[in-house]
């Protein structure tokens, strides 16, 4: 990240180690889940609203949340706990932005939320917890600030509590094929748009104006989806 926090091209060049490993642990997964693109959708998948595909990929999706351990503890651990102020995590800022927010249209919450969590430093989670993957909650980032994942998770949440529907979130895992790294970004759905949140990106565009992501999957609180070329 550059000087201050914002997004520059000392950070572009940070390979993010969670999401690397994210990419990883889906690789044995592939080919049974390729399936699913021939045999139609998931045992008990209900017709839902048809999304647009993030960066042109093919999606398959599942509900078994059981392969994240990592995010059904972050998810836990912010559902459950009350808020704290401590050496690790704060409050603090949560509460004002969301009460500025609430009321505004969609498109100005989705802006002002990635502007204000983009303006956290960029830190990797063996500096900042001892290990190489850890998954902060939105009050940990606020007081530690953190890696890849922990900015695209603190802007689903903190846009959830603005209103908009988990069905219209993702966190995505991809490869930046650029810099040759993992990464882990933000989809919101917006009408027929999907809009892309990225701490490495100081606006929020479409996703499919990027062309050198591929993602590999992406994930939030009703399922997970494997992507494809």
């Amino acid at each position: 990240m550059g000087p201050g926090g914002r997004p520059g091209q000392a950070q572009r060049r940070q390979p993010c180690r969670g999401a690397a490993r994210w990419c990883r642990t889906l690789l044995p997964l592939a080919f049974s889940l390729a399936a699913i693109l021939i045999l139609g959708t998931l045992p008990g998948q209900a017709e839902a609203r048809t999304y647009p595909k993030i960066f042109s990929s093919i999606e398959l999706p599942s509900k078994n949340l059981k392969k994240f351990p990592k995010w059904l503890d972050m998810v836990g651990r912010w559902k459950g706990g009350a808020p704290c102020e401590s050496e690790t995590c704060t409050v603090k800022g949560w509460k004002g932005l969301i009460d500025d927010l609430k009321g505004k249209d969609r498109l100005t919450q989705i802006k002002e939320v990635n502007k204000l969590m983009n303006s956290k430093r960029y830190i990797i989670d063996m500096k900042n917890w001892g290990t190489e993957d850890y998954w902060a909650t939105p009050y940990q980032f606020l007081k530690k600030n953190g890696d890849c994942e922990d900015y695209a998770i603190s802007k689903m949440m903190a846009l959830k509590a603005l209103g908009i529907p988990v069905e219209d979130m993702r966190v995505v895992a991809l490869q930046d094929l650029n810099l040759g790294v993992g990464h882990a970004v933000l989809i919101v759905y917006n009408g027929s748009d999907a809009l892309l949140l990225d701490n490495q990106i100081k606006t929020v565009v479409p996703a499919n104006t990027i062309k050198h992501y591929q993602p590999v999957y992406s994930i939030n609180e009703n399922g997970w989806w494997l992507h494809r070329r």
